[in-house]
């Protein structure tokens, strides 16, 4: 592969990243990762909350720099830490204005890192944050589609807000559901993994207006940088896969999915 093909893409019109972790990073310092995705017209970074442990810290990183935002909300790998305190913190700090949604909350029923009864029990009490907040949702669902559905089906008419359900590599079914509900798919470097075919279908039936572009980073970093740790600049990779995928110009999917990013996470306010 030649050099110029793995230099990063910078498109005229800038981009939103919608799902990285910045304390998860190792690599460069923050100022140079921050730096970088500035140099390819990344507008906004939206850091993302795990665990009890690191609702604050992701406050602080959304301190770094005011295109700089996050989230608050409990992974479902950490259910079995949250507690009425965590509850409570979610409670004080998702409705400053540099925190955008309730998130990462789910479930995952791939590693079973908590007990499944108690990881549904936390989805449904963040689900319910997000509901008397007003705020929108960022969802991770892994091998737990038929209980994502139940569950985001009892607050159809309660969540008024939607939101994203993020790295989608799930099935059809909670494909097709999803999108009926109004929520967004967020896609980010599997598109481009050799073996993620079923992820490119869902690519394709999925409407651009309800697509968001995201690294996940430090992981699953894009072709054709894998193997090196992720970061928000390489988001490019992942727009460029998706135009290829819907057979869609560049440009629209830039233009689209940054308008996306904004109705979704900033009442469509642009800077």
């Amino acid at each position: 592969m030649s050099k110029k093909r793995r230099e990063i893409p910078v498109f005229e019109h800038p981009i939103i990243e919608t799902h990285c972790h910045l304390d998860y990073l190792k690599d460069r310092p923050l100022e140079e990762t921050l730096a970088e995705a500035q140099r390819v017209n990344i507008e906004r970074i939206i850091t993302i909350a795990v665990s009890p442990q690191n609702l604050a810290t992701v406050r602080e990183l959304a301190q770094a720099a005011p295109w700089v935002y996050g989230t608050q909300g409990v992974h479902p790998h950490d259910a079995e830490s949250y507690t009425d305190e965590a509850e409570a913190e979610i409670r004080a700090h998702v409705s400053h204005e540099k925190m955008v949604a309730v998130g990462e909350i789910g479930l995952d029923y791939f590693y079973d890192n908590a007990d499944r009864n108690v990881q549904r029990d936390v989805f449904r009490r963040q689900l319910q944050i997000a509901c008397d907040t007003d705020r929108p949702v960022v969802i991770h669902s892994r091998d737990a589609d038929d209980d994502t559905i139940d569950i985001l089906s009892e607050f159809e008419t309660t969540l008024k807000r939607r939101g994203v359900i993020h790295s989608f590599t799930s099935g059809p079914g909670l494909a097709r559901y999803a999108l009926s509900q109004g929520w967004c798919l967020g896609f980010n470097g599997i598109s481009t993994f050799n073996k993620a075919e079923n992820v490119r279908d869902i690519i394709r039936m999925t409407p651009i207006e309800q697509l968001l572009l995201e690294t996940d980073s430090p992981f699953l970093t894009p072709v054709p940088y894998r193997g090196k740790e992720n970061a928000p600049f390489y988001i490019p990779f992942v727009a460029e896969k998706v135009a290829e995928v819907k057979d869609l110009p560049l440009d629209d999917v830039v233009r689209t999915t940054y308008q996306n990013s904004l109705r979704v996470f900033f009442n469509g306010q642009a800077s």
